[in-house]
């Protein structure tokens, strides 16, 4: 390789030195000008359009409606109930009676009354219709519907639990695509200056080609690195976009939304220790609350299955009324106590209720497993959220680390105490310093979003 001149190598000095600076500023006048356009979408409002539109959290909050209102229809058991019948129809054959004589009193007027067997018949075809309306009020069924309807609650709470769940679910999914497009743009911006300095260093490798400055194969390399760079931008691009359109599908949005997003935010504080955790994930995780209900759950299952011995006792209220039927009376009304009560049933009950006692068992050791997982759960992200801060650290270090090597390797280069291979390499290192980085920051927020899920927060 040629040495340079006294009077080129300040200027290419001055020219490297100044790639490290102008790609920023041009992102970030790109970036002015975009804020001016693009509608901005932060966190918060992300998260806000994930609860109001996701079709998966619609379809859980559908869930809670209906076990609402099947819970509304089991109260009503409560009150009296009414049914009325009626039955039109024409005889095929007579109905006939007979009132015997005397039937109705002997008197010495009179004599008997009838004198003497009266028949009273209804001819066949006669159309006739039956009116039959009852009203009954249950009095020991009260109880098995006092159970019945606290199962419904549970039910209920068991849904809304269920949708908690779902809820977390969207916005941890919103928290980490978020993330995940904040890498990406910043792996762009990276990407993006690294080529516009590929791309000035190979301007000046063919300027000091012409001037026989530099070997052939320099300026070969140079290129080389500047198509790895140009491949790269197109991959990061398409992630980006990717990633975009993966957002915009957890908010219900047309893939094609345009929007752009907030700077990734500085670390937050250490979270506390690893026993306030563990308390705060058993008293919030919606697993732990629909493992208890469903505890409770069983229990009124199984005392409603005992309540099957309990005879049924209503108080009714009967009537009928047949028209065009001789002889009844066309309003027959009756009030009194309805009894229902099946003796023998061959162990039917009996066997339902120890259905009901191992469904019971089953759920408190499935309690047990719940709550060991969570506490499991909560270890895990605990820690990971603990080395994925230390590795930010590490990379944060590293960052500052190349970029500081990259000025001085850039200062020697100007004073020709370095070859270009080293600046080459430097950029390169410097680059994946930059990489590291973000990688490190976009892994520190997804394990804070999965361990603030794994404390059953939002």
């Amino acid at each position: 390789m040629r040495k340079f001149s006294a009077e080129t190598a300040p200027a290419l000095l001055l020219t490297l030195a100044g790639l490290l600076f102008l790609p920023a500023l041009g992102a970030k006048g790109q970036e002015q000008a975009s804020s001016e356009t693009v509608p901005l979408l932060t966190l918060d409002q992300a998260v806000e359009l994930a609860i109001a539109d996701n079709l998966s959290l619609k379809i859980a909050g559908l869930e809670v409606t209906k076990s609402k209102f099947d819970l509304y229809a089991t109260k009503t058991k409560r009150l009296p109930a009414f049914n009325t019948y009626v039955f039109g129809s024409a005889l095929l054959t007579p109905l006939s009676f007979t009132i015997p004589a005397g039937a109705l009193g002997t008197y010495q007027a009179t004599g008997p009354i009838p004198p003497t067997n009266k028949p009273i018949t209804t001819d066949a075809g006669t159309f006739n219709t039956y009116v039959v309306g009852q009203a009954s009020q249950p009095l020991t069924q009260l109880y098995k519907v006092h159970l019945a309807v606290r199962e419904k609650e549970l039910s209920s709470e068991i849904d809304s639990e269920k949708y908690r769940a779902t809820r977390q679910n969207v916005v941890t999914n919103v928290k980490q695509a978020y993330y995940a497009i904040l890498q990406s743009q910043s792996s762009l911006r990276a990407t993006e200056a690294s080529l516009k300095q590929y791309e000035e260093l190979d301007r000046v490798m063919l300027v000091r080609i012409s001037q026989e400055a530099v070997l052939q194969s320099d300026s070969l390399e140079v290129k080389a690195k500047l198509a790895q760079e140009q491949y790269k931008l197109l991959q990061t691009k398409n992630e980006l976009q990717t990633r975009k359109e993966s957002l915009n599908d957890l908010l219900d949005r047309d893939l094609d939304t345009v929007f752009r997003t907030e700077e990734v935010p500085g670390i937050s504080l250490e979270e506390s220790d690893l026993k306030v955790a563990q308390k705060t994930a058993l008293a919030q995780r919606p697993e732990i609350k629909q493992a208890l209900l469903n505890v409770q759950l069983a229990n009124y299952d199984r005392r409603l299955a005992k309540a099957q011995y309990i005879p049924d006792l209503s108080f009714a209220v009967h009537y009928i009324s047949p028209f065009n039927v001789q002889f009844l009376p066309k309003n027959i009304a009756s009030a009194g106590f309805e009894f229902n009560w099946d003796p023998f049933d061959w162990g039917q009950r009996k066997d339902q209720i120890g259905e009901k006692q191992a469904v019971l068992d089953q759920s408190r050791l499935q309690l047990k497993d719940t709550q060991s997982k969570v506490l499991l759960d909560v270890n895990n992200r605990f820690r990971k959220l603990q080395e994925t801060r230390v590795l930010l650290s590490v990379a944060t270090a590293a960052q500052a680390a190349a970029t500081e090597k990259l000025r001085e390797v850039t200062q020697q280069f100007g004073q020709q105490a370095v070859l270009l291979r080293d600046v080459l390499q430097q950029q390169a290192a410097t680059s994946s310093a930059n990489n590291d980085y973000e990688q490190a920051l976009l892994a520190f927020w997804t394990s804070k979003a999965e361990f603030e899920k794994a404390l059953g927060e939002e």
